[in-house]
């Protein structure tokens, strides 16, 4: 007779919940993808956080550099801006690079533009390897691969201008225009190729993008096309204590050889993504201060008078006509939405100067979230997904424990609960 663990061993699996049941090792050594069936698998795109995305640049006879160095690649067609970062420093190429680098903008047609002579494209759209620039995302590369996900076959990738936010209904952004068209003709063809509709993934700030190009999309457009938006630490419209930070003290998300965050500061300060998630004041309240100075407090309802205090007064009138419009605006996708956030994590909630001095690191007083994204501000996301009853009958939130907002995909135990979801939604 055979022991009572090999006899009742496959009635014991088909117990267990699925989430466990997929990870647990097999006699046979059989991949996740056999509960799904390679055959059968939905189409995935990958939208990468912000840092990943590659751009070129090409100079044209517009261009006025500030020096002569700045002007050597002018009517030499296309070079790379972003993310070769390493020869920046080589080439003593850094200010140059900021100049370049930077936006500018425009109050007549509300909206972040280049300047002028400087043209910019982002590189390998529709491919996934945009997601995998950082080496610790190979993880990320063999578990997809593991589920039968092959780049070019059934997954793709969307980078996008990472210096532009994506605008609410109503709003001029010619960058996201044409990005929102090439993503949904990708999504279109992939659709096509398979036969099936589209699963979506978001990573932080390409959850964001994400969420907001599905909510853009015709609702009969949606239907046909998007199986389900799977959406890892989404960056909420709510917005974050550390945007503000950033934008005070500077960003450790653009890593430059040989530049301090400081020294990037102003190049980063022009982006309109610097602006896009300051704290909404209807989740991080009236009474709550955000900055501590000697000489004022600053809620998240004073941002604007934060922004010229800090010598950035030209970003006070784009904060005011883009930004706190998307803080009051949500409107729900209306497809089926995983959402998969880590708490636990300390997250910086208050910022104190106590110098008044912006050029300095501010001592940090911590809350919970996931390192990056406050609590406060999921949950805020999770109550307006169900606010509205279409949506919250299709809409699922996890909170992982001690899950990092820039860990989640590089972690064992946390990448496998996110393929997880893929799965889940690859079934449901």
């Amino acid at each position: 007779m055979a022991p009572f663990s090999a006899r009742f061993l496959p009635l014991l699996l088909l117990l267990l919940p699925t989430a466990l049941r997929e990870y647990l090792p097999a006699a046979s050594n059989r991949r996740p993808s056999d509960a799904v069936g390679d055959e059968l698998l939905h189409p995935l795109v990958l939208i990468p956080g912000a840092s990943c995305s590659e751009l070129e640049a090409r100079l044209t006879d517009a261009y006025r550099p500030s020096t002569q160095r700045c002007g050597a690649m002018k009517g030499k067609g296309w070079f790379g801006l972003w993310q070769n970062s390493s020869d920046l420093s080589v080439h003593r190429y850094v200010a140059c690079f900021m100049e370049q680098m930077s936006l500018v903008y425009h109050p007549d047609a509300n909206e972040f533009q280049n300047l002028p002579g400087v043209e910019t494209r982002v590189l390998n759209f529709g491919s996934s390897t945009a997601f995998f620039r950082n080496p610790e995302q190979t993880a990320l590369r063999h578990e997809l691969g593991r589920l039968g996900y092959d780049d070019g076959d059934n997954l793709f990738g969307a980078p996008y201008d990472f210096r532009h936010a994506p605008p609410i209904s109503g709003q001029p952004s010619p960058v996201y225009a044409r990005y929102f068209r090439q993503l949904a003709a990708l999504v279109e063809d992939a659709s096509r190729r398979r036969q099936r509709k589209v699963i979506l993934f978001g990573h932080s700030f390409g959850g964001m993008v994400a969420l907001d190009f599905a909510r853009a999309a015709p609702a009969a457009w949606r239907d046909r096309y998007i199986k389900h938006l799977v959406l890892v630490a989404p960056l909420p419209a709510s917005g974050i204590t550390g945007s503000v930070k950033s934008f005070c003290s500077g960003t450790h998300m653009l890593y430059v050889p040989t530049a301090t965050s400081l020294s990037l500061r102003p190049m980063w300060r022009s982006f309109e993504t610097a602006i896009a998630s300051f704290p909404s004041p209807s989740v991080f309240g009236d009474d709550n201060p955000l900055v501590v100075t000697k000489r004022r407090n600053y809620t998240a309802r004073g941002m604007a008078d934060l922004l010229a205090d800090v010598g950035a007064a030209d970003a006070v009138e784009p904060f005011r006509r883009r930004e706190l419009p998307r803080q009051r605006y949500f409107e729900p996708p209306m497809v089926p939405v995983t959402s998969i956030t880590g708490v636990g994590v300390d997250t910086p909630e208050q910022l104190v100067y106590w110098d008044d001095d912006f050029d300095a690191e501010p001592e940090v007083v911590y809350g919970d979230g996931d390192g990056a994204i406050n609590l406060v501000s999921m949950l805020a996301f999770d109550e307006e997904m169900r606010r509205q009853p279409g949506q919250r009958k299709q809409y699922k939130s996890i909170k992982v424990r001690g899950a990092k907002h820039g860990n989640f995909l590089t972690e064992e135990w946390s990448l496998k609960l996110v393929v997880q979801e893929i799965l889940e939604a690859n079934r449901v």
